[in-house]
């Protein structure tokens, strides 16, 4: 049966080093398969941090973006779209367990920095069912976020408490301590080859607990809430509820 499209989810299991290329090579067979088959149309989830690509897994996604606006140039008949979304509901509920049992939230420094616009998995869904058939987004690069503005750790951990209707407590990390675990690792591993990924899972670490997950602004250099487009319904709020 002819094939008119093909939506490639696919991801490095945790971040590694070999892992992240071996996710590259899968999505290259992937895309090879489906225009094997007739796909005239190819839809990559990737990430928005890989505009900033300071880790493995995004060096790796960003390599694979790239190749498919080459082959779009060269081949008339080819369309791509690119998804960037930001962050996931899922990502952001590893301390709500912690909450209901009242225990503190943690988070590094005053919790003010690395905002994102989570977006669920049922609108991201459909926002990518949607560069399937929309001709205006065809050979782009499209970042999403979900509705509602940009969250910080701390207005998450202020929601975690607001919702149950308690006092908010705060554990605030100085994140100088990742530098440190890095640096030893990291060391360690240029002459351990066998820690490689332990050092590449620290700065994957130290990333999230210090960059936004938002559109990098090219005029300004920053972030900008303003600049990431939002998507669908589902607050992150309802998702904690």
């Amino acid at each position: 049966m002819p094939m008119h499209a093909a939506v490639c989810c696919l991801a490095s299991r945790g971040g590694g080093v070999q892992d992240s290329w071996r996710d590259y090579r899968a999505t290259l067979h992937t895309l090879q398969a489906a225009r094997s088959l007739g796909a005239a149309h190819f839809v990559l989830l990737s990430a928005v941090c890989v505009q900033n690509p300071l880790l493995e897994f995004q060096r790796a996604k960003l390599k694979f973006e790239d190749k498919l606006a080459a082959k779009a140039a060269r081949d008339p008949a080819f369309t791509y779209s690119v998804v960037r979304p930001t962050a996931f509901f899922k990502s952001q509920g590893g301390q709500v367990e912690t909450v209901k049992k009242g225990n503190p939230y943690v988070m590094f420094g005053d919790g003010k920095f690395c905002a994102c616009k989570p977006i669920c998995e049922e609108d991201l869904a459909s926002f990518i069912a949607d560069c399937i058939f929309d001709q205006e987004k065809a050979n782009k690069v499209l970042p999403i976020g979900g509705t509602g503005k940009a969250l910080t750790p701390l207005d998450q951990g202020e929601m975690l408490f607001r919702l149950p209707g308690r006092e908010p407590r705060f554990i605030k990390v100085p994140i100088r301590i990742m530098d440190g675990v890095i640096w030893v690792i990291d060391g360690l591993a240029k002459v351990f080859p066998g820690l490689e990924d332990a050092a590449e899972f620290g700065k994957i670490g130290r990333y999230y607990a210090s960059e936004s997950t938002l559109v990098l602004d090219p005029e300004t250099g920053e972030y900008s809430d303003e600049k990431t487009p939002s998507y669908g319904t589902d607050t992150l709020e309802q998702f904690f509820d």
